[in-house]
């Protein structure tokens, strides 16, 4: 029997995982989690042998979720389902240790395939994604950049984004320009919109 956990912020979608991977004799759901918060608790838990992880959740993205679950816990394969097919999402995904990544508009026996698969010790990888994040390329960004970017995407000023990230108001211009030099953008609020349509961030 090979168990799941499953994190998605939206209860229906999840219900409707859970119900379709449970309707197979050899798949088991064995914990249900709406944060990235609750995945790491709910996984020490139950300790399942995959995890099926939304990328887009409140408390902490299921792509920050996925390396911590690889520390804490690295018998368990983590495999990232999203909406949003992103290459620069699947290249983080992989740095932080997934062993899947599928789009959740696969077909439902690519879902049971992949979580198969990744029990079995391979790697699933939607083949669409992987070409273009190969025709992409990795982010440019530096961590530090991306933070700054990912603080300003409401709108904030330098001074609530030094203040929200402990830096002083000279580094954060520093970086936005770095980063809105790296995107090929005219704007700071132009380089956010670019570096998340690329997954960047």
């Amino acid at each position: 029997m090979i168990t799941v956990l499953l994190a998605d912020d939206q209860a229906l979608i999840r219900g409707a995982l859970a119900a379709m991977l449970g309707l197979e004799p050899d798949i088991e759901v064995v914990a249900q989690v709406g944060s990235g918060a609750e995945v790491v608790p709910a996984a020490l838990r139950t300790l399942p042998d995959v995890a099926l992880l939304d990328v887009q959740m409140p408390g902490g993205d299921g792509l920050d979720a996925a390396g911590a679950l690889r520390a804490v816990l690295p018998t368990c394969r983590v495999v990232v389902l999203t909406t949003f097919g992103r290459p620069g999402y699947l290249a983080r995904a992989m740095r932080a240790g997934a062993a899947g990544f599928v789009v959740k508009d696969a077909p439902p026996e690519q879902l049971v395939d992949a979580v198969r698969r990744v029990h079995a010790g391979l790697r699933v990888v939607d083949p669409v994604l992987a070409a273009e994040s190969l025709s992409t390329g990795t982010s440019p960004l530096t961590d530090r950049e991306r933070d700054v970017l990912v603080a300003a995407a409401d709108g904030a000023t330098v001074a609530d984004v030094a203040a929200r990230l402990h830096l002083s108001e000279g580094t954060v211009r520093n970086h936005l320009s770095a980063a809105i030099g790296k995107t090929s953008a005219r704007t700071r609020a132009e380089a956010v919109r670019l570096a998340d349509e690329r997954g960047w961030l």
